[in-house]
Formats: C-alpha cells, sequence, structure tokens
C-alpha cells in the first residue's frame, strides 16, 4: 500500500485505534502518527465513501452561521482556510462568490439574527436588509485575518459579466472570498500521510466489536485479509453518521450524546455560465444555495437541508429536492434551469451534533468532542464538524487525548504540505506548463487535471514515459493504466467507483461501457475486486 506501517509496541499494542476513514478520522490518523503515536485505521467501505465525498467541497468560514451567533467557529474556520491553501494548492483554490442583493431576501425565522432584528426592528418584516449583509461581509473579512485572499467588493451587475447570467432585476451583488476543495482527495491525502508517517490503514474493513479490558481496547475487525483483534490503548470513533451506532452496539457506551442526521443533496448540471465564480442565491425561505462552477464543463447547485433517519440507508436527492433546487436558482438565473439540464444528483448525510434546534438548518455545525475515560482505556467520539475545521478537529482530539500519551509530541500539521502540495499557492499554472514542457505528449486540459490531482507527484505517475503508448491502456477521458495501476498501489482503489467518484470525478465524462471496463480493469489488477 502507501507505505509500510509502524508495528505496535514489542506487547503488540497500538496507541492509538480510529474507526472511520472520512475526514476527521484520517484527519486524526495522521495528526496522532505525525507526534509519535502508533496508530490504527479501519473503515468499513473505502475512504471518503459516505459524508466526506457528498459536500458542496468549500473550505468556508459558512457566512449564515454568523445570524446564529456562532462566532467561534466561524472565526476558526476563516482562519484555517488560508492555513489549508497552503497544504493542498493542488486540490484546494481561491474563488470568489457573488451575492446578489435584492429586496425579497429574508431571514430564517429560527435565527437568533432574524429575531433580534425583529424585535427592535419589526417593521423590516423578517427580511435581510442589504446594510446587514454588508456587516455580516466585514466581519468575514476580519474575524479570521487574510494574506492570500481578497475581501469584499461590490459588483454593478448591470455592466459585470457576473450579471449576464442572471435576470434583469439584479443590479447589484457583493463580492466575497471563500475556497474550493476537492473533499474525497483531502480524506485520501490525509490517509496516505498518516501511512507515510506509519499509520496502518485497513479499508473495507468491519469493527465487529471493541471492548475494555483493563488500560486497553480489545478491537475484533474483519476485512479483505480475514478476522484479526487488535489492542490499543485508546479508542477514537470517527464513525460520521454511525457514531451513535458504533457508541451503543460496537462500543455499548451508555453515552446520552447523539447526532442529528441532516441529509444534504445536490445537482449537477450543464455548464450555466462561463466565468469562474460561485453564486451564493439567497431564498424567499430564508435558506441559500450555491451554484458553482464545477469540473470545467458543469455547474454544481447545492444544497438542502432535510432529517434522514438512518445511517444505514442511502441518502439519495429526492424529486422534491431536485425540484426545490432548480426552482431556486430559477429564481436568479434569466434562463430557467431544468430537470433536462441535470447530468447528475449526489446526497449526503452530515451527522450534526444533536443539540435540540427546532429544525435542520437550524442544527449547529460545530463539533463536540466526548471523552469518556471512566472505566479504564478512553474512549474520544466525534460529533458534527465541518471539513473546513478538520484539522483543527483532529488537534483538539489529541489535546482530549494528552493525558494519556504524555510522551506525544506537540501539534505539527499547520503549515505541513499534504502529498503532492509542495508548492506555493500560485504557482499551479506554472506546474501546468512545465508538465506539458516535459511530456509534450500532454494538452493543457491533461495536463492541468494531472496537476490538480495529483500536484508535484504526476511526475512520478508519468514516469519515463515517452509517449502516450507508454502510459498504457487508454480507458477514455485521458485515463490510462498506468494512472489506474498508481491509484491502485498508492491509493487504496479497489473497485472503478473509488476511482471515478472519489479519488477523481472523472464518472461524469465516460459511459457505462468505458466505466465497466475500468472496474474490471481495476478489480483483476487489485487481486479480486473489493
Amino acid at each position: 500500500m502507501a507505505s509500510k506501517s509502524s508495528p505496535p509496541d514489542t506487547a503488540g499494542v497500538y496507541d492509538l485505534f480510529v474507526i472511520g476513514g472520512g475526514v476527521n478520522g484520517s484527519g486524526i490518523a495522521r495528526d496522532a502518527a505525525g507526534r509519535g503515536l502508533s496508530v490504527a485505521l479501519a473503515e468499513m467501505n473505502d475512504l471518503a465513501s459516505a459524508t466526506s465525498s457528498a459536500s458542496t467541497k468549500l473550505f468556508h468560514g459558512g457566512l449564515r452561521y454568523l445570524e446564529y451567533f456562532e462566532i467561534r467557529l466561524v472565526r476558526e474556520a476563516l482562519a484555517e482556510r488560508e492555513v489549508l491553501l497552503r497544504a493542498m494548492p493542488h486540490i484546494s483554490w481561491p474563488m470568489r462568490f457573488v451575492l446578489p442583493i435584492h429586496k425579497g431576501m429574508r431571514f430564517d425565522t429560527a435565527t437568533p439574527a432574524s429575531k433580534l432584528l425583529s424585535t427592535f426592528m419589526p417593521w423590516t418584516k423578517g427580511r435581510r436588509p442589504a446594510w446587514m449583509i454588508r456587516m455580516g461581509l466585514f466581519m468575514y473579512d476580519t474575524l479570521g485575518g487574510r494574506e492570500i485572499l481578497p475581501g469584499t467588493a461590490k459588483l454593478d451587475l448591470t455592466k459585470a459579466p457576473e450579471g449576464r447570467p442572471l435576470k434583469d432585476v439584479f443590479k447589484f451583488a457583493y463580492e466575497y472570498s471563500d475556497c474550493w476543495v476537492e473533499d474525497s482527495r483531502l480524506v485520501l491525502l490525509n490517509a496516505r500521510d498518516a501511512a507515510a508517517r506509519g499509520a496502518r490503514i485497513m479499508t473495507r474493513t468491519r469493527v465487529i466489536s471493541a471492548e475494555r479490558q483493563g488500560e486497553t481496547w480489545q478491537v475484533a475487525i474483519e476485512g479483505p485479509d480475514g478476522a484479526e483483534t487488535i489492542e490499543a490503548r485508546a479508542l477514537v470513533n470517527a464513525g460520521g453518521p454511525w457514531v451513535d451506532e458504533i457508541l451503543h452496539n460496537i462500543v455499548r457506551s451508555n453515552s446520552r450524546a447523539g447526532i442529528r442526521l441532516v441529509r444534504g443533496s445536490h445537482i449537477v448540471t450543464r455548464k450555466l455560465y462561463d466565468h469562474d465564480k460561485c453564486y451564493f442565491f439567497q431564498g424567499s425561505d430564508g435558506r441559500i444555495v450555491f451554484a458553482i462552477p464545477y469540473e470545467q464543463d458543469f455547474t454544481l447547485i447545492g444544497t438542502t437541508d432535510m432529517e434522514h433517519h438512518d445511517a444505514d440507508q442511502k441518502p439519495v436527492c429526492t424529486d422534491e429536492e431536485r425540484d426545490y433546487l432548480l426552482k431556486f436558482v430559477s429564481n436568479y438565473f434569466a434562463t430557467p434551469v431544468t430537470a433536462d439540464d441535470i447530468v447528475w444528483t449526489y446526497s449526503g448525510v452530515r451527522p450534526l451534533y444533536d443539540d435540540g434546534a427546532s429544525s435542520a438548518t437550524a442544527a449547529t455545525r460545530d463539533y463536540v468532542l466526548t471523552l469518556d475515560d471512566t472505566g479504564g482505556a478512553p474512549l474520544l467520539s466525534v460529533f458534527g464538524g465541518k471539513i473546513t475545521t478538520y484539522r483543527r478537529l483532529a488537534e483538539a482530539a489529541m489535546d482530549k487525548l494528552s493525558g494519556t500519551f504524555p510522551s506525544a509530541t506537540k501539534s505539527w500539521t499547520a503549515g505541513v504540505p499534504l502529498p503532492g502540495g509542495d508548492f506555493p499557492v500560485d504557482q499551479v499554472d506554472r506546474l501546468v506548463e512545465e508538465l506539458k514542457r516535459d511530456f509534450p505528449f500532454l494538452d493543457t486540459d491533461w495536463a492541468a487535471r494531472l496537476i490538480r490531482t495529483y500536484g508535484t507527484e504526476a511526475r512520478d505517475i508519468l514516469g519515463d514515459a515517452k509517449a502516450v503508448e507508454d502510459l498504457g491502456e487508454e480507458f477514455g477521458a485521458t485515463i490510462t493504466a498506468r494512472e489506474l495501476d498508481w491509484a491502485i498501489d498508492k491509493e487504496w482503489v479497489r473497485t472503478g467507483e473509488d476511482f471515478l467518484w472519489r479519488r477523481t470525478r472523472l464518472g461524469l465524462r465516460l459511459d457505462e461501457g468505458q466505466m465497466e471496463n475500468i472496474d474490471r480493469y481495476v478489480r483483476e489488477a487489485a487481486g479480486g475486486g473489493a
């Protein structure tokens, strides 16, 4: 796999066992391994197979969370954006967000900001005034500090190109900064870096039971290599939507902490406009929806907030959610967006901490870490969180466990690049041109895809190739056997779906026959499939 793992100590005991291969689990495994701890991680499916591959794919502070007065969460997320940009400039980049202003914008009436305004300025009648939006954007610009990202500006939509796709009623907008991220590759790169630092990463490995025996956990697992019992000094439950199930059925804890499952659905359409900025649309129901340039030729629209009652029920974009999103954005775009424009839909379940909020939209996006060390070996459970703060969550988790591991080194991940990200934020175009120069058979789109996926490791994949034929069988959409072999060897790819919908989104560019051919190749090369 990606590297040989560090063995447990001479008594056969790992320091830390992590359940869950999403962004939080892989982030904690990386952080712990880098502090000198021996780490094992088990994911029952593929890495990032649930929530962490189904996000809106943004590193953002969460502008709307200011209306819930979640100042600490917003400040932490805003400060993290540039830390993360520097660590992964190949899979994350700055993006400008266009927020059209109109008189019909309204609050979600459940927000503290809405209630406060209704009390002191009842004549606003639930509307979200432009001055308040500008004040929020001022806070957004200043709370977390900025060095890379530009601040808020005002746009005249009657003249600016950003106004052309919109209805004439929208005369001006505010434009602010946040960031894009390839979410499932973020998970993969954290797992790879954890493995490079000695962690044992086990995909398609289910935890059957976990029992305390004095000062250690006995964790029974079952995976591709059969059944095994692993002993560890501490257990981390980063099961995402399954965190409750793990607590009550695997660990058999009496913890009262719980999660609220909220489904977020997205639609991907044909490309709806030509510029590279995102739209931040506000609805008459107080909710917001993004329309984002996606994979060069598409537009990503989302998200919804719907209650989801069973973690084991696969989330799908319902007809109701699809129609809601279509109607929402069609209130803004001059040309209505219809179901015929949709090329793909996806849904994810957010495992939010159950804070008793009145609605899914109002439930906190902050994370909560609970530590149970009263019965011997500690159990740390992760509730909630957002992708932007995963690194800070990992640091907080290790702080919680510091009493168990007093010899662990200090926090270290800030400023340390993930695999392939060892270059300056503004040098992507230079890397693309240099790759084209050294491998003349690449065109610009192919070279850019490789850099945006693998960063400086793109050269390792291409190796000594002098012509496209040197890369082996071609599968369509610039996918070659050389790239698939790399993904199998370095990135835990075991099926075509792993590669086409999580390591990349190239499934958008292939037909069923091509995808089946890739799946067949991967399963054979990986030794028999998932």
